[in-house]
């Protein structure tokens, strides 16, 4: 399952959720970087991150639908 890393108030992170339905993708784990010290340290800047855990594959904002769709179609 993809994990979205965000941050609480997020004008990108909203955008971002907003493409990611545009791409059709509904399943993934919403994952709140805010609080967490080895997240902010990885993420801080860099939210909306969005992973793929089985290959350890991330794609940074700025994303929209088709690079969610190219993103996911790689292996």
């Amino acid at each position: 399952m993809l994990t979205l890393y965000q941050r609480d108030d997020c004008h990108l992170c909203d955008l971002a959720l907003l493409e990611l339905a545009r791409a059709g993708v509904s399943d993934f784990d919403s994952v709140y970087i805010d609080g967490d010290a080895a997240l902010e340290a990885r993420y801080g800047l860099r939210v909306p991150v969005l992973r793929d855990p089985r290959s350890s594959r991330e794609l940074g904002w700025p994303f929209d639908a088709a690079h969610v769709r190219q993103f996911l179609a790689r292996p």
